[in-house]
This record gives C-alpha cells, structure tokens and sequence, in this order.
C-alpha cells in the first residue's frame, strides 16, 4: 500500500554551483490515524496506524532513502529508472540517519525551477513510500491502542508540496490521492467522511438500521442460515430415511429368525416324524419290494411306489394330491392280501393247524380234561 507523510523543509543554503541543500524530518515512529476508505477499511471512520521503532530504523527503511529523488508534487506513479529524468529535481544526497523518533533526511536540489519554487514558499515535503499493513491489533509501547501495524517501509520519492495537511484540508500535497494515504485528524476525518444513509433492514422480526454495505453483508449472513438450514433439513430427512430402512432391515430379518425358529420341530415332534417316516418306508418296501427309498422325500417315495406297481402313466402329469391318493389305495390292497398281516389274517379266519400237529392237540386236550376232573378221584391211601 503506498503512503504520504508531510514534514517542512529547514535549514536551507545554496551552493556555489547554485544548489540547494536543506534538512527535513520525514518518517517517524508512533500512531497515526488514517481514514478507513484510504487503507482499504470503508467500514471504519477511521485507523490507527503504528509504526514501530524496529520497521522504521530498520536497514532496509533506512537504505531505502538513499538518494531517493525527490519531484515537484506527487507523481502518478511510483518513480522508477524510466521516470527519473523527466520526474526527478533532486535527491536525498547521504544516508538517513536517526534522529529522535523522526529519520533526519540531508537533500539538494538541483533543479533551477524547483530551487525557486522552495524560496518562494514551496516548503512542504512529502514523503511517498510503499508499506504493508499488518491488520492485527494492539497495544503500542506508549500505552496506546493501535488497529494495524506499518511493516517493510521503502521509500520510493520525496514530493515538494504547496501546503501538507492541516486544519480542514484532506490531503498532503498535489494528487496525493492518486498515489496513496496520508494522515488525518479525528477532527479532518469528521470533515472528509460525509454521513453515511442508513437502511433499514428484517433480522428475524427486529428492524435494524444499518449502511448499505451493513445491509447486503446482513442479506448474505440471512441467505447463508437459510441454505444452511435448508441442508440441515435435507441431512435430517436422509437420515430418517436411511433410519426407517434400517429397522425395514431389522423387522425382515427378524420375520426370518421366526420363520427358522417355526421350522425347528421339538422332540416330540422330531419322534413324531421319524416313526412316521419309518412306517412310510417300510409300507413302501412291504408294497414294493424293490423300490429305493434313500435321500427321497415322504412325497418322492409314495411317487417311487405307484410308478413301481402301476408304472410310469399312472403318475405321468399328475398331481400330487392323485399320487397320493393312489397310494392309499396300494396300502389298502396291501393290507387285505393274505399274509399280509399275520394278527389280521388270525382275528379274522381263526388259528390254522398242519395235520402234523394235530397228535400235539390230541394229547393236550386229554391233560386238561384230566386236570379238571382229578378232585373227583379219591387220593390212593386215604380214609
């Protein structure tokens, strides 16, 4: 950021060459108040600037201003190796040197006409020089308060000048605007910064009054919460989403947990199964002899055994609702065969003896009639 400071030109004398050699404080150290449009803070009145002893006396500043040239008023911009002839009148002729808080500056003034504007009053000089603003605030070794920090001062000119600042006046010297900020007083501050409009702005049903650069920060800062709650909302709803299908997860897997648990048989059921799966197996193997029954299922046997006895037509495109029931009938037939079962064939024609056998029931039909009538027959020997 390029500065202006203003001191007055002293202790003039010419040379015999008609040079004039003169004297001037310019950069010291302490606080300095600026206007905030100036420094880059329009939404500040005003700054307060601190220039510290280490960045003013630093080697770097110092150097810096040596044989700086010095111009008639400020030039637009900075002088340089290609605006020096046509810009320069002077220079600063040795080194800068320490003086108090101030850098004591030695000129000449080479120039003829600008020789002549400095004895007809010209006195005020201008220091133009470039600087970095550090913008954190602080307290200076005075006690004062201070809003930035100048660091990395270089000096680029010294501007002759008509009048510096003072009283009402804004500015240091000719086009100083243009070529950078220089210090005012609270009371030119007042002066220079008109009365800003105020508008009037809705913050959550309060009216707040505020300039229009307040006005549009506000109208941003609203639309921000407003996206802000916007995707606030949309994450809230994501995740009630996301929540209902997590629990549509649960309640499938617990459907299935219950459907297992409904399949699991207990033990008496599990007995219940096995007895009847082995009377299945052997009421298929009594009808059909031949008919493998291992790693098939209860359907897929009845299936086997009515294939077996009435072949591959009889079930050919059948349910299985007719397969079964055709299968009873095989158990039905089965069971009314002779033999078929020993206990039935028994009830219902009697016991059957060979003629073999028949001596057998002879002699003990005779025993038991014996038996039954032997208390009628006296005992050998007694009374």
């Amino acid at each position: 950021m390029q500065f202006t400071d203003a001191v007055t030109v002293a202790g003039t004398r010419r040379t015999e060459d008609g040079y004039l050699v003169a004297e001037a404080r310019c950069v010291r150290t302490g606080i300095q108040i600026y206007a905030g449009d100036e420094v880059g803070k329009p939404e500040l009145k005003t700054v307060r600037v601190y220039r510290g002893p280490d960045q003013v006396f630093a080697d770097a500043s110092l150097q810096s201003f040596s044989h700086a040239p010095v111009t008639i008023n400020h030039p637009k911009d900075m002088v340089t190796a290609e605006t020096w002839k046509d810009l320069a009148v002077g220079e600063v002729s040795t080194a800068a040197k320490k003086d108090g808080e101030w850098i004591m500056l030695p000129l000449i003034l080479k120039d003829a006409a600008a020789i002549k504007s400095v004895e007809d009053g010209k006195r005020e000089l201008s220091a133009g020089y470039s600087c970095t603003l550090d913008w954190t605030p602080g307290i200076a070794s005075d006690g004062q308060a201070f809003d930035a920090q100048q660091q990395d001062i270089k000096i680029n000119h010294l501007a002759l000048v008509d009048r510096a600042r003072a009283g009402s006046k804004a500015r240091i010297g000719d086009d100083a605007g243009k070529w950078g900020a220089s210090p005012v007083t609270l009371h030119t501050a007042d002066e220079r910064i008109p009365e800003m409009d105020l508008r009037k702005v809705l913050v959550d049903g309060l009216q707040v009054e505020t300039t229009d650069a307040g006005a549009t920060a506000i109208s941003k800062l609203l639309a921000d919460l407003a996206s802000s709650a916007a995707k606030l909302s949309d994450a809230e709803t994501k995740h009630q989403t996301a929540l209902a299908a997590k629990d549509a997860d649960l309640a499938k897997k617990d459907a299935e947990i219950d459907a297992l648990q409904a399949k699991v048989l207990s033990d008496a059921d599990l007995d219940k199964k096995v007895a009847a799966r082995a009377a299945l197996v052997s009421v298929a193997q009594t009808i059909a002899k031949d008919v493998k029954t291992d790693g098939l299922s209860d359907a897929a046997i009845r299936k086997a055994v009515v294939t077996a006895m009435l072949g591959d037509a009889a079930v050919k495109d059948k349910a299985d609702a007719y397969i079964d029931a055709r299968f009873e009938i095989l158990v039905e037939d089965a069971a009314k065969k002779p033999g078929a079962d020993p206990f039935r064939a028994v009830v219902a024609n009697g016991l059957q003896t060979s003629d073999g056998a028949s001596g057998v029931a002879t002699a003990h039909k005779a025993m038991t009639d014996h038996l039954s009538a032997a208390w009628q027959t006296p005992a050998k020997g007694a009374a």
